[in-house]
């Protein structure tokens, strides 16, 4: 169809050239001529087939973007086709009560590990109980800062630095926390295995 539309476009072209010299030729009245007046008639034909051409090569691109488009429709359709048949096949397969029982049971071993996490966190925490350990720390800091020669309060004022030399009590201290926390093993194994 391009094609003939160019075809047209020469020909209209070289009638519109020889419409032009023959109104140039000598002795020519281009109102009256015959000749003239076909070859005008005849350029007027080739404008309304090239715009008829025009017209139905539109046409044909748009029945060709509606093919493309019903093309489409029909590959959805199947698509959807194909899908319903995966969800019947899925529903078919899967035992609804099955599926409830099973969530259930892990809903129920997550509430059990939730609670075992929180005994052992409670035991832990009663085994190493942190206000012995935060007074500790303030005995070594006062010592440190003692040694230094820095006062916090009146109470360190009259501190002695501390010696390398260990001292018995320091020694029974020692002795008497290891004795608590052996004390305290047992019983958290114990917990543990209840769990």
């Amino acid at each position: 169809m391009d094609r003939d539309i160019r075809d047209i476009e020469r020909q209209e072209k070289q009638i519109l050239q020889e419409i032009k010299q023959r109104a140039r030729t000598p002795g020519v009245n281009p109102h009256t001529d015959t000749a003239l007046k076909a070859q005008s008639k005849q350029l007027v034909q080739l404008r309304n087939q090239k715009a008829k051409l025009y017209e139905t090569k539109a046409q044909l691109g748009s029945v060709g973007m509606q093919a493309a488009a019903m093309a489409s429709q029909v590959s959805a359709i199947e698509a959807v086709g194909s899908v319903t048949s995966a969800l019947s096949t899925a529903n078919s397969v899967m035992d609804a009560k099955k599926m409830s029982k099973t969530m259930m049971e892990f809903q129920r071993q997550n509430e059990i590990a939730n609670v075992k996490e929180e005994l052992l966190n409670d035991a832990l925490a009663d085994a190493f109980d942190e206000s012995d350990v935060e007074e500790e720390a303030e005995d070594v800091t006062a010592q440190v800062l003692a040694e230094l020669g820095v006062e916090l309060d009146g109470k360190m004022v009259g501190l002695d630095a501390p010696s390398n030399k260990v001292s018995s009590g320091e020694l029974d201290q020692v002795a008497e926390e290891e004795a608590a926390l052996a004390d305290a093993l047992p019983d958290l194994r114990a917990r543990l295995d209840a769990l």
